[in-house]
């Protein structure tokens, strides 16, 4: 299992309509290809010099479904998010490989 990790350094002046958008529509469009199990939208919390740091995570069940999420579908979406927010943002993509997951109360 995977999460591929979008970091997003948002300008403060344009926040909350990055907010919205990314609630209302880029997160579920990127949900609606079908290639993701889940998401998260967190809020990097730390003081920073100029705007707002989030980590948008997307879980995936393996590196070939991720690939065809970003030879298919992230050249559009990327693109309508930059056009969107342009000069207004710094983004940056990681992939984290699942090693291990204990849910709490399960003893190990």
């Amino acid at each position: 299992m995977y999460i591929y990790n979008v970091t997003v350094n948002i300008e403060a002046d344009v926040h909350d309509e990055w907010l919205k958008w990314m609630k209302e529509v880029h997160i579920p469009d990127v949900l609606s290809t079908g290639l993701f199990l889940d998401n998260r939208l967190c809020q990097v919390m730390v003081e920073e010099e100029q705007g707002i740091t989030y980590s948008i995570q997307y879980r995936v069940r393996d590196l070939e479904t991720l690939e065809l999420y970003r030879a298919v579908y992230a050249p559009k979406l990327q693109a309508e998010h930059g056009a969107k927010f342009q000069n207004k943002f710094v983004a940056f993509r990681t992939i984290l490989r699942i090693d291990h997951e204990l849910e709490a109360g399960s003893g190990q």
